[in-house]
């Protein structure tokens, strides 16, 4: 059965940006715009790509500060080339059993009591609840340990798989590269 993830997902992209830089230019209430900051043609909250690894790009916010968080991601494509899921990972502070965090977004329809399974090159399959829904899609946040992101550094591939709702006999695996991982991961590190 072939899925058409285009009609079913109302669009996979980062969740908003944080509440405190998507609006800022808002009326005083004397009914004056106060404006809103552009830097290298981006307003406060826009999101942009820094700079690519690979198959890895750094996406980030746009700040005021000018110290602009940025994420390693990825889109994953099925096997006929439509966008359908993101993949977006952060090193955390060390001390914590999670090296490092993780966002999957999928499309809505995604069947949830089947959750995401991930597996790198041929290793343990790993299986991760979805967290919540917006009408961007359906969220996934994981924690890697340092032994997980040690294998993605070493892997080529890993697979992520959702199940649609409308076929749940029909896992959908998507390729998730890891060409560049390990630089685009380690430039995020050293910041």
């Amino acid at each position: 059965m072939k899925i058409n993830w285009q009609a079913m997902a109302v669009g996979v992209a980062l969740l908003a940006a944080p509440a405190a830089a998507q609006e800022v230019n808002a009326d005083n209430g004397a009914g004056i715009n106060l404006g809103e900051t552009i830097i290298d043609g981006r307003s406060v909250g826009d999101e942009y790509v820094k700079e690519t690894f690979g198959d890895w790009a750094h996406r980030c916010v746009t700040t005021a500060e000018g110290d602009d968080p940025c994420n390693g991601y990825q889109l994953l494509l099925d096997t006929d080339g439509n966008s359908v899921a993101e993949f977006s990972i952060i090193p955390l502070a060390s001390g914590g059993e999670a090296a490092a965090g993780g966002t999957i977004i999928t499309p809505l329809e995604t069947l949830l009591t089947r959750q995401i399974t991930l597996q790198i090159d041929s290793g343990a399959a790993r299986r991760y609840p979805f967290t919540f829904c917006t009408r961007t899609g359906c969220v996934a946040r994981v924690g890697f340990t340092a032994g997980d992101v040690e294998a993605m550094k070493r892997g080529a591939k890993a697979t992520v798989t959702i199940v649609p709702a409308g076929a749940p006999d029909t896992p959908v695996p998507l390729n998730l590269s890891l060409s560049g991982f390990t630089a685009a991961y380690d430039a995020l590190a050293a910041r």
